[in-house]
């Protein structure tokens, strides 16, 4: 071989061994990353701004981590040494992956990622000295130092590596078209053109600075035309009255995604959803109406159709008259329900629907007004009330005014149920803020709850389907003092469970002063001497006056814990646990419930406590979580709203592997929860 020849193989040799292309340093490699510096240019014009990064090529399975790296890790950190006086701008970040580990909940990138930085002024040599940490089944923090030397020139020139900078361009985060805000309660509302159930089927937000979202919280998305929600977990920095930065994802009905750079401003509650009014209001009369058939409701209505048996032989007039002043009773409880609702809500409780039976001296009040009430329909005493002509069809009964309360009644007795289409009326009257529309939602429910028996005395002839009055009204009268005897004794143990042993025993003893007064006006009533009656009113004024004062006491004596019985396959609700379980992909069940309402209880037994449904969850590897919001507790509320619900039951089922939660109606059956097992999620074992 000659000379020359030996020259020429040997600089070939030479160039082979350098880096094939001058704007990317040598690698810096493991068995899991291979890092470099490249820059965008292969020749630096004096004036003209270029771009440098570090290039991660991670092994599969691995990645490593973004500004805010979430629940763990470490943002990679990059320290550059330019020569000329040249700086270095800001890192490019590219819109971050949400990556789970475990309980937490990660955002970062996998695969190849560049992290681009902008130079200005003239930089020949360009040292790097970069950390970061990549993690899989382990954490392995890794460094390297890193050197580019660039010729200069008058006319720049793209390097080979220039599309991995247009790459890394197209991946950040766009700025948003959209407006966005966010509320106190963490509600983030997006708002512009173009946003539609079909343009975004799903969405999830990642803050800039870390703590002010809980990552692992689930972010329930309510789509409408023109606006969005996610209701986001605020973290430990978050604050009201600051915006709140991050990336937005939206994906569409075809899989497409798109990222966007939002600000999002702090605002009031949450943006009215986009569903009409008029629907909202059809929703309230219709779940008033069904309210009729809930088992709280019925032994009332019950009761004021016996009364209207009465008046069935009778004139019209005064069935539509007594109808009017039931519907007054109860339209003007329920907006009474509904101002003070909003009240207390405006002062900062966080209260919902039946949130009166969450008191113990309410639900021991209710509890004596029932026993009253049966104690009357046994025939202890009458009510005679001034005002009611003799002779009339319910002089005995009470009147316009018995009518009136009874309307009064059939409400209080009606906050422990929840019907179908309710809480969808509550909750997006409440979520909207327009007091008067909360306001009307309320009006409605009453219209709704009064209505069958309006309808059963306006319609001409409907009256005369009773059966005539006679004997059985007696009997059928006294029969259903027992119902309100049983809703007392049921009233009990909701005590027990709010309020322990004392606000039983508190209860109970009001129960037998109330008595004494029912006596005492039963003695009263009879054929007695004007000492006899007076003596029997003193009696009744005395025990009624022992009576308030149990009742004060109960309001202020301080609840005893209520021993919450385990039950078995059955988690306590827990906002962190519940993180937890969704961060590691694990499928749940939450049943939000309370001792209170029937409704709820009435769906434990006919459904959730099935061995089927159980033998279900254990199939499929559901977690059961069970939240009682018996008394009131912020922690179930807070969650309530994120759904937009403000009142029980609620259920809501997470398939696994972190998909899109599946709520459940208000009535179930064994039939509904089993059906929802099987769209989603897999029998354990047979992935």
């Amino acid at each position: 071989m000659t000379t020359s020849l030996r020259v020429i193989v040997a600089l070939v040799l030479v160039g082979l061994a350098l880096p094939a292309r001058a704007a990317e340093s040598v690698a810096v490699t493991s068995s899991r990353t291979s890092a470099t510096l490249v820059s965008d240019t292969d020749r630096v014009v004096a004036g003209r701004p270029f771009k440098v990064g570090l290039r991660l090529r991670l092994a599969p399975g691995w990645h490593t981590y973004w500004r805010n790296p979430g629940d763990a890790g470490i943002a990679p950190e990059l320290r550059f040494d330019l020569s000329d006086g040249a700086t270095a701008g800001p890192v490019a970040w590219p819109a971050p992956q949400r990556q789970p580990e475990g309980p937490l909940m990660t955002y970062g990138y996998s695969g190849d990622v560049l992290l681009a930085v902008p130079v200005s002024g003239t930089a020949h040599s360009i040292g790097l000295h970069a950390s970061w940490l990549v993690c899989k089944d382990i954490c392995v923090p890794e460094e390297g130092d890193f050197r580019l030397d660039l010729p200069g020139g008058t006319q720049p020139a793209a390097a080979p590596q220039a599309p991995l900078f247009a790459a890394a361009e197209a991946a950040l985060p766009r700025p948003s078209p959209w407006s966005a805000e966010v509320a106190p309660d963490g509600t983030l509302t997006v708002t512009g053109k173009g946003i539609s159930a079909a343009t975004v089927r799903d969405a999830w937000f990642i803050p800039t600075v870390a703590d002010t979202v809980r990552g692992a919280a689930p972010q329930p998305l309510w789509v409408g035309d023109g606006v969005f929600t996610i209701a986001l977990a605020p973290g430990d920095a978050f604050r009201a009255d600051a915006a709140l930065a991050g990336v937005l994802t939206a994906r569409d009905g075809g899989g497409q995604e798109v990222a966007l750079e939002v600000s999002a401003a702090p605002g009031g509650p949450p943006a009215e959803p986009d569903m009409p009014t008029w629907r909202i209001i059809g929703f309230a009369v219709l779940g008033g109406f069904i309210l009729n058939l809930m088992p709280c409701v019925f032994p009332v209505l019950a009761m004021k159709t016996v009364g209207l048996a009465g008046l069935a032989r009778g004139a019209r007039r005064q069935a539509v008259l007594h109808a009017l002043s039931y519907t007054a009773g109860v339209v003007v409880t329920f907006m009474a329900v509904g101002a003070v609702l909003l009240a207390l809500r405006t002062a900062g409780d966080m209260v919902g629907w039946g949130f009166q039976f969450q008191s113990p001296a309410f639900v021991a009040g209710i509890a004596w007004v029932l026993f009253a009430v049966g104690l009357n329909l046994s025939g202890v005493y009458e009510m005679r009330l001034a005002g009611t002509g003799a002779g009339q069809a319910l002089a005995a009964r009470g009147g316009h005014v018995g009518s009136f309360f009874t309307g009064l009644l059939a409400v209080l007795v009606a906050t422990p149920c929840t019907a179908p289409f309710m809480g969808i009326a509550i909750g997006a009257a409440l979520a909207a803020g327009s007091t008067p529309l909360i306001l009307a939602v309320f009006l409605a429910m009453g219209v709704g709850l009064a209505l069958p028996y309006v309808m059963l005395t306006a319609v001409p002839g409907c009256v005369l389907l009773l059966p005539r009055p006679g004997r059985w009204m007696d009997v059928v009268r006294q029969a259903l003092a027992f119902p309100m005897y049983g809703a007392c004794a049921w009233l009990l143990w909701v005590m027990s469970q709010e309020a322990g042993s004392s606000g039983v025993v508190g209860t109970a003893a009001g129960l037998g002063l109330v008595g004494v007064v029912a006596w005492a006006i039963g003695l009263g009533q009879g054929e007695l001497g004007r000492n006899g009656r007076r003596i029997a009113n003193s009696a009744a004024l005395a025990a009624g006056l022992a009576a308030l004062a149990v009742l004060s006491g109960i309001a202020t004596r301080p609840a005893e814990p209520a021993q919450a019985a385990s039950e078995a396959g059955v988690e306590p609700f827990s906002a962190a646990r519940l993180e937890a379980l969704l961060g590691e992909g694990r499928p749940v069940f939450v049943n939000m419930t309370a001792a209170w309402c029937v409704t709820c209880l009435v769906n434990e037994r006919v459904a959730l406590a099935q061995p089927q449904v159980r033998q279900g969850f254990a199939m499929h590897g559901v977690v059961y979580m069970k939240g009682d919001w018996t008394r009131q507790d912020a922690a179930i509320t807070r969650f309530l709203r994120s759904y937009r619900r403000d009142g029980v039951p609620f259920y809501v089922l997470y398939p696994s592997g972190h998909g899109a939660p599946v709520v459940l109606p208000q009535i179930l059956t064994e039939a509904t929860v089993l059906a929802a097992l099987e769209r989603v999620g897999p029998i354990v074992g047979n992935e």
